[in-house]
């Protein structure tokens, strides 16, 4: 009896024991509800709790809650399956319709896929690229200092190491073999991907309406939002159609960023390797070939092809993309084409622009038919009333810390590899800002962009003919303008624009458009261009905005000065020959006068730095006394700034194009690289001027003259207080800090600048000291003894016995 009532005892607390786990997973389970509730109605509500962990803020706890809500929502269908107590029986990949027989080879090809292929040639060129690294710090010996801490800082800004078109696009393969047999079966293909969204886009319902209209009307002008597909697709449906059959399809761009990218993503979506049916051409560099049917490019290149082939034979299409920006070669090809379709009624003119005063264009083309495309991709909201108060409310509740955050400026004289970190994936987690300059106002789509920030102004660059100076001035911008920058938030997403003026000044403060390039600029390139067409009669041009009368008189005269036109205003031996050039009047000038010099082949080498722009030197933050120490060992004896160009690429070319000599001087490799192509290419233009190739390094002299013989309109003397007064056109400005001669004491008292630019005060740029005697001797039907009189000593200089006054 003792035993069983024992047994009966043990019984019970067995049975409790077994009761308390039963009950205690059934309240595990009710537990586990009620706090995915909890969690789902805090993020529902997004709330930021307490914060309950001593350092942790508020946003730490809440990202951890909610990945603990995460994992616990998903932990009840993956328990069975994870559990390492189960043992699941594999399936016979020999036994026919048990299992699908790809299965068999899954991992094979996977192993084999492109991805994999990436990430392990990515590894070995990762490991390759750290031997090389570690290589290159064992030979440096000199150069600046403490390199091996900078590095990092900037070596992105030199290597070639982010191209700015994929190399997938240049090498024109799609797939592994292994994959694209994968991918036919179980998944579409890139191309597929890349059809389908070409279809998605506004555009593409009014396709065959859009075609109907091309081949009833030779004239057309199409209107369409931002990012309904105008740039991208137009070109390719008329290459559907047939038109490339007869010639080419071209479509101009105002900028080169832009007949790039937009190259590289039709040669995608056409599924070719960019340079064959796609190509791009930009100025001095061109990405054609013989096979290529359609060709994006700047309106300046379509301007240099019709100066070679007047009559457009090789096209059969001319798109006039983004034609709202109205630059100076815009306008000059409407007045062209306008007059080239009387001549030729087989060619095709399509004028596009998201913001253009349409009725206006139409008029002007004799009545043109309108095209509108409604409808943009995604809607954009433009709100400003909340936006402080929502940004003031965000930086408190992070208490201080936010998520990664990547800048990317965007500008036209940044490197080219650096502008192209705008259109790199965004990693996850991160976020990215774009600060541009209204170079990302038109054609440029950039992935993922949701918010865009409109400040309302824009630096504009103007030329004031009766002074010939040029002001960079903050001006508001236009109503067309504030319409395109809303447009990049609503490109490949939704989106919101904040615009930080009021509806008031956007309504009745702004201009309709932006004033045309061609009325706010210098006009000698202009002329010079018209001439060389044939075209005499530049005041009944047909303009759309007629320029000045002023500016045409000053462009003109300039062009006299320069020789390149004779007293009855026709194109002389000399003007022909700048004409050849895709370069401003001096400095085409500049090198047709070193023929004289004998120093050709300094003269293109200057002009090639000067093309590249103010992206020659690199100063960053950390090291800029020893980055200006570097450049400023180019200007030993004060040889001014254009011989400190040629010091720089001789010096380049002497350490055999040397990436490793770019470091240690604090050069820009891409700048450099773009130099040598240019340089390359008006070496070929000199043999068709007929221009021998000769070299005079050691006479500073012979090359300052040739300097001076195409910017002598642009002298200038040294005035007391240590300003300079320009000699004709009088205006008073100093050396630009840039410049090797701005800290030189004793300045010099004479010099002769490249531009005289306006922003906070008057600064001339690219300056190099010049004898005031050589005015005379090179330009006497400019100067005369009196302009170069020292006003000090009444002295006047010497000047050589042969000079024509």
């Amino acid at each position: 009896m003792e035993s069983n009532a024992a047994d009966d005892q043990g019984k019970k607390k067995n049975e409790i024991k077994h009761l308390r786990k039963v009950s205690r997973q059934v309240y595990l389970k009710k537990r586990k509800s009620k706090k995915l509730e909890e969690f789902l109605h805090a993020f529902e509500s997004e709330r930021l709790p307490d914060s309950k962990f001593g350092k942790l803020n508020r946003f730490d706890v809440y990202k951890y809650d909610k990945e603990i809500y995460r994992f616990v929502r998903n932990w009840a269908t993956t328990e069975e399956i994870n559990n390492p107590t189960c043992y699941r029986m594999p399936a016979a990949y020999d036994e026919q319709g048990s299992i699908d027989q790809r299965q068999r080879f899954a991992v094979a090809l996977k192993r084999c896929s492109r991805e994999n292929l990436a990430e392990n040639s990515k590894l070995f060129k990762e490991q390759e690229a750290w031997e090389e690294h570690q290589m290159g710090k064992a030979a440096l010996k000199y150069g600046s200092e403490n390199k091996n801490q900078i590095s990092n800082n900037y070596q992105f800004v030199f290597e070639d190491q982010i191209d700015f078109i994929d190399p997938s696009v240049i090498d024109g393969d799609k797939f592994d073999l292994l994959e694209m047999e994968s991918e036919k079966k179980t998944s579409k293909s890139a191309s597929e991907i890349l059809q389908d969204e070409r279809k998605t886009l506004p555009i593409y319902a009014y396709r065959d309406e859009l075609l109907q209209a091309v081949e009833n009307h030779q004239v057309l002008v199409i209107i369409g939002e931002t990012g309904s597909g105008k740039t991208t697709q137009v070109p390719q449906y008329l290459h559907e159609a047939g038109y490339t059959k007869r010639g080419k399809v071209g479509c101009t761009q105002p900028r080169r960023v832009a007949a790039m990218s937009v190259a590289a993503r039709v040669s995608q979506e056409m599924g070719v390797k960019i340079g064959r049916e796609v190509g791009y051409s930009i100025r001095f560099e061109d990405c054609t070939s013989e096979k290529t049917v359609v060709e994006y490019m700047t309106d300046g290149i379509l301007l240099r092809n019709i100066i070679s082939e007047p009559n457009l034979t090789s096209y059969s299409v001319i798109m006039v993309d983004e034609a709202h920006e109205r630059t100076m070669s815009t306008d000059i090809l409407l007045g062209l084409l306008k007059d080239l379709i009387k001549y030729r009624s087989d060619l095709k003119v399509l004028i596009s622009s998201a913001t253009l005063d349409a009725e206006k264009l139409s008029n002007y083309f004799d009545f043109a038919p309108i095209f509108k495309i409604p409808g943009r991709r995604y809607p954009v909201e433009e709100e400003i009333e909340t936006t402080k108060e929502i940004l003031n409310h965000r930086i408190r509740g992070l208490g201080g810390k936010i998520p990664e955050l990547i800048t990317c400026p965007i500008y036209a004289n940044l490197p080219t590899e650096l502008q192209t970190k705008i259109f790199e994936p965004t990693p996850e987690g991160v976020r990215k800002v774009v600060l541009a300059t209204n170079i990302a106002e038109t054609s440029l789509t950039i992935d993922g962009i949701k918010y865009v920030v409109d400040p309302g102004f824009v630096k504009v660059k103007s030329y004031n003919p009766s002074t010939g100076m040029e002001s960079l001035l903050i001006s508001p911008i236009s109503r067309a303008s504030a319409n395109q920058r809303a447009g990049r938030s609503g490109r490949t997403g939704p989106g919101k624009c904040f615009r930080l003026y009021t509806l008031d000044s956007y309504q009745k403060e702004m201009d309709d458009n932006t004033v045309p390039e061609i009325q706010r600029t210098n006009l000698a390139n202009v002329v010079l261009i018209l001439k060389s067409l044939g075209i005499d009669d530049l005041v009944n041009f047909d303009f759309i905005d007629p320029p000045s009368t002023e500016s045409l008189i000053k462009a003109l005269e300039l062009l006299f000065a320069l020789g390149a036109l004779n007293k009855f205003g026709e194109l002389t031996k000399v003007g022909r020959r700048m004409a050849e050039f895709p370069l401003d009047p001096m400095l085409s000038k500049m090198i047709v006068a070193s023929d004289k010099y004998r120093c050709s082949d300094e003269i293109i080498t200057i002009a090639a730095m000067l093309s590249v722009g103010n992206s020659i030197f690199y100063r960053p933050k950390e090291t800029q006394v020893h980055a200006d120490n570097a450049r400023m060992n180019f200007h030993l004896g004060n040889v001014g700034d254009h011989i400190a160009l040629l010091r720089v690429y001789n010096s380049w070319r002497e350490c055999d194009y040397s990436k490793q000599w770019c470091y240690d001087n604090y050069v820009q490799v891409r700048s450099m690289k773009r130099a040598r192509n240019i340089r390359d290419q008006l070496e070929r233009l000199l043999k068709k001027v007929e221009i021998e190739i000769a070299s005079n390094v050691n006479d500073l002299n012979a090359i300052k003259k040739a300097i001076t013989s195409g910017f002598f309109p642009h002298s200038a003397r040294l005035q007391k207080d240590g300003s300079y007064l320009t000699v004709k056109h009088p205006q008073t400005a100093r050396i630009h800090p840039s410049s090797g001669l701005a800290q030189v004491l004793p300045r010099p008292r004479w010099v002769v600048y490249n531009e005289l630019v306006l922003t906070t005060k008057g600064y001339t740029r690219q300056v190099t000291e010049l004898k005031p005697e050589w005015l005379v001797e090179i330009a006497p039907h400019y100067y005369q003894l009196k302009d170069v009189e020292d006003p000090a000593s009444k002295k006047i200089p010497q000047v050589s016995r042969n000079s024509k006054c």
